[in-house]
């Protein structure tokens, strides 16, 4: 009978101390997924504090450029009523874009207009004749453009933002290029200065 109650004794000895390990490894467990769940938290509140603050920058943004849209929007007003307060024509040599004397002139009058209306803006549009291909005569008349547009900034310190420049290439000739004399007419520079009278 002693024999039986040693064993049952053990028996429940080793009950209790497995239970005992079970305790700790329980705890531990715990312990270890609150350390996970408690560093995930803190992941996911710095992502939502960086986003807050993009959030933030964003909106400071946005409010940013709706008052300079609004600005834009109020310095345009009035453009509408905008009309050619002056324009001129300047030709240029075959394959050439120089200024020359005769075009000196001309845009002389256009910068003078300028300097007489602060608030005007030039439009300079390039031409050439037929000869060459199509994006050689685009680009020719794009230079010939910014050759005139070039020449009233350096004299007469127009702000680039009031000249606008185009080119039209041999597209929209003055004059059909049947004969060598005519077809200098299509290597021009149409200028207009637009104002508000």
């Amino acid at each position: 009978m002693k024999t039986k109650a040693v064993i049952v004794f053990l028996g429940v000895l080793l009950l209790f101390a497995g239970c005992g390990v079970n305790k700790d490894f329980v705890a531990q467990q715990i312990s270890d997924s609150e350390a996970r769940t408690s560093s995930q938290v803190k992941a996911v509140s710095d992502k939502t504090d960086a986003n807050a603050s993009e959030i933030s920058k964003l909106r400071s943004l946005s409010a940013q450029l709706s008052e300079k849209t609004d600005m834009a929007i109020n310095e345009a007003k009035g453009f509408e009523n905008y009309q050619v307060i002056w324009q001129g024509e300047i030709n240029f040599d075959f394959d050439a874009y120089a200024i020359n004397a005769n075009a000196e002139q001309v845009l002389i009058e256009a910068g003078e207009k300028m300097e007489q209306h602060p608030s005007s803006v030039v439009e300079v549009v390039g031409y050439t004749d037929r000869t060459g291909s199509s994006k050689y005569n685009y680009l020719l008349g794009e230079k010939r453009a910014n050759s005139a547009k070039r020449f009233l900034a350096d004299r007469f310190g127009i702000s680039l933002y009031r000249m606008f420049v185009i080119s039209y290439g041999e597209d929209k000739p003055l004059v059909m290029d049947n004969e060598q004399q005519e077809s200098s007419k299509n290597r021009r520079v149409a200028i207009k200065v637009w104002g508000n009278l």
